[in-house]
């Protein structure tokens, strides 16, 4: 990973705060139906400056073909969409009129819990990459952000899964010659927020809490009305509660549920093993057979039968690809950090009042 970073086309990914509050902004309005949209910005001697953003239209479910077309995957599918697209490029043609940065460089997605490591999103940003290595998919993630902390995330596939990706090969052969695991899809590129020069002004000049606790007393009525007294802070007693927090008991629930998929896809996995043993057994037993009449046939000064013809009556069962497996494991391990995250504050306010808890 550390090679794949060095050779990366840029660094780092430096978001706009205005871009921030758009994202965040279409993310919760569409919660908990996906988002997405796509970024324009400029590459600046290893940054990915990312300048001005905008979302795709959403398409209505009632005029979809197919029963099974909802919002979510509608959305999640749209940066690849043929009508988005041209959206897309309209878009781009209008911010060029207007002098704006109007350099594609990438898209984003809105995630719950972070669930968000999917067969869509390996598609949309394939899509990218394969025609501007200089792209990046930031993902917002709405649940963690509504805690009080902005979660927002840059990812790109790396090269090694580019290639594999584009020869469409997720084999158990060609993945041990690859040695691709799912620790090789994804490259988390660091995100700094910027704010503008006339921003970081405002900001400056906001008044700063006193620096002194102690608030002097009026002298009279007219001291007061004059100039008020300040409040003092309210006290935030929410960070002393030691209940499990709920998220990590969704958390943990989308964790079990990753576990189960990746179960089900090694049990399918386990079944063509079965298959191709069971076909390699009858053809071997068939090409004994063969070889049994061809010596017989020799012997008789008689033309020995192609041994050949298995492959006409016997058919091998194809191997399923793994990149569902890989794209589990890997959601399996974005889970687990979550958890660990969140039980880290949970297992220190335990341990905290432990003891007062046990008997004396």
């Amino acid at each position: 990973m550390v090679d794949a970073q060095k050779d990366a086309p840029f660094k780092s990914a430096q978001v706009e705060s205005l871009v921030v509050m758009k994202i965040v902004k279409h993310c919760s309005s569409a919660f908990p139906t996906t988002a997405t949209g796509s970024l324009v910005g400029m590459d600046t001697d290893g940054v990915l400056e990312i300048t001005n953003a905008f979302p795709f239209p959403t398409l209505d479910v009632s005029a979809a073909d197919g029963h099974q077309a909802d919002a979510s995957s509608l959305a999640a599918a749209a940066p690849r969409a043929k009508a988005n697209i041209a959206y897309q490029n309209e878009m781009i043609r209008h911010l060029k009129e207007v002098n704006v940065d109007a350099n594609n460089v990438g898209w984003y997605t809105s995630a719950t819990m972070g669930n968000f490591i999917n067969l869509s999103f390996i598609e949309n940003q394939y899509h990218y990459q394969r025609e501007n290595d200089k792209t990046v998919a930031l993902v917002h993630d709405v649940s963690r952000s509504s805690q009080g902390a902005l979660s927002l995330r840059a990812f790109r596939l790396s090269p090694e899964f580019m290639a594999a990706y584009k020869e469409a090969k997720f084999t158990t052969e060609s993945l041990q010659k690859s040695k691709l695991s799912f620790h090789d899809i994804l490259i988390e590129v660091p995100v700094i927020v910027h704010n503008s020069h006339l921003l970081t002004s405002f900001l400056h000049q906001i008044p700063a809490p006193p620096e002194s606790s102690e608030i002097p007393l009026p002298a009279s009525l007219d001291d007061i009305r004059r100039e008020p007294a300040p409040l003092p802070a309210y006290p935030f007693f929410d960070t002393l509660d030691v209940s499990i927090d709920p998220f990590l008991e969704k958390t943990c629930d989308l964790l079990l549920e990753s576990i189960e998929a990746h179960y089900s896809d090694l049990n399918n996995h386990q079944y063509y093993q079965r298959q191709l043993a069971r076909e390699q057994f009858k053809i071997s037993q068939w090409q004994a057979k063969r070889k049994a009449e061809n010596a017989a046939r020799l012997a008789a000064k008689q033309e020995p039968l192609p041994e050949d013809e298995w492959q006409r009556l016997f058919k091998l069962p194809q191997e399923p690809s793994r990149l569902e497996g890989m794209l589990n494991a890997r959601q399996v391990e974005q889970y687990s950090k979550q958890v660990d995250s969140f039980t880290a504050t949970v297992t220190s306010k335990l341990f905290a009042v432990r003891g007062n808890l046990l008997p004396e």
